[in-house]
């Protein structure tokens, strides 16, 4: 595959779609955990988000391999390929816990399909409340590892440019 657009480097291209899409699922997720009317606005939205950026992940990745053949290796760029490989274990927590997130919401509480079968309030809490945590912990965990990734990339582009 030709992985230039307009004679740039697609990795370019698709790399900050990667850096909207993934902290925008995570802010839609953590909404979704505290604010019953946003989760009821967003609905689908979110598993969508999380779905495209589980989709954009693997293909950025691919493009940046691509990249790597056609520059200069150095340790900048070797770390920050390194550390892009990391964000697809992060891109698929986001999207199990998005998708898990909505079916719970919408087909076991309040008047769901299932919201029958969990009677025990103690119960729907224990489970609410495990999913906000795990939640709260992916949002963070990939929002993160997004950063570091950048910011590896951002110096090794940079670093060399301008010091």
């Amino acid at each position: 595959m030709d992985w230039l657009f307009n004679g740039l480097p697609i990795h370019v291209l698709l790399v900050h779609f990667v850096v909207i899409v993934v902290p925008l699922t995570a802010i839609c997720l953590v909404l979704s955990t505290f604010w019953p009317a946003a989760r009821r606005r967003l609905g689908l939205v979110t598993p969508i988000l999380a779905l495209v950026a589980l989709i954009s992940v693997p293909i950025t990745t691919q493009a940046g391999e691509a990249l790597e053949e056609q520059v200069s290796e150095t340790a900048l760029s070797e770390l920050h390929t390194e550390l892009g490989d990391t964000l697809l274990p992060w891109a698929i927590a986001l999207f199990i816990i998005a998708a898990l997130q909505w079916f719970w919401f919408a087909f076991c509480t309040g008047d769901g399909r299932y919201a029958k079968q969990f009677t025990s309030k103690t119960i729907r809490t224990t489970i609410t409340m495990a999913l906000s945590i795990a939640v709260i912990a992916v949002a963070i965990g990939s929002v993160v590892v997004v950063v570091i990734i950048g910011e590896s990339g951002a110096r090794a582009v940079w670093d060399s440019k301008l010091g």
